[in-house]
């Protein structure tokens, strides 16, 4: 059992640094819109996918009453749930981060601006939506492997 915890937790940490580095070569090649910035967005939810199925794993063990050695373990191995949630409610932020950031007041404003600019601004808020994910995974590769060094005793 313990073998099959450690290999669903380093699966996880395997398909979530898959798309952190994805997504780390499309942030800095500023590639957004094409192919790479959409192999990303297949990778996260991959990722993001597996970490949900970990979850499921591990509350399906706990059921049958089978339960780690360590303590630790359940944070490392859950806590990424939670900086998928709170990623996701900072990539849903960051079109207002740019906004207040360029002195927009909301969507009337953007639609004023010139054709090249509304682009432009586009494209800063996909590149802030793909850092914060990017680093989000980055996150949960990081919980995920130090899971499976805790995941004794099942």
């Amino acid at each position: 059992m313990n073998e099959a915890v450690v290999a669903g937790a380093l699966t996880v940490a395997a398909l979530n640094l898959v798309a952190a580095l994805v997504g780390s070569w499309a942030w800095w090649m500023g590639e957004v819109r094409g192919a790479l910035a959409r192999a990303f967005w297949v990778a996260l939810r991959v990722g993001q996918g597996s970490v949900v199925a970990l979850a499921i794993a591990l509350a399906s063990h706990a059921v049958t009453g089978h339960h780690a050695g360590e303590g630790l373990f359940y944070l490392y191995a859950l806590l990424p749930l939670a900086v998928a949630f709170v990623a996701e409610q900072l990539r849903a932020l960051s079109a207002q981060a740019v906004l207040d950031h360029r002195g927009l007041e909301g969507a009337a404003e953007v639609g004023l601006l010139p054709e090249s600019e509304q682009q432009r601004l586009v494209g800063e808020v996909l590149r802030r939506e793909l850092g914060v994910m990017t680093i989000s995974a980055y996150v949960v590769a990081g919980l995920a492997l130090r899971a499976a060094s805790t995941a004794h005793g099942f």
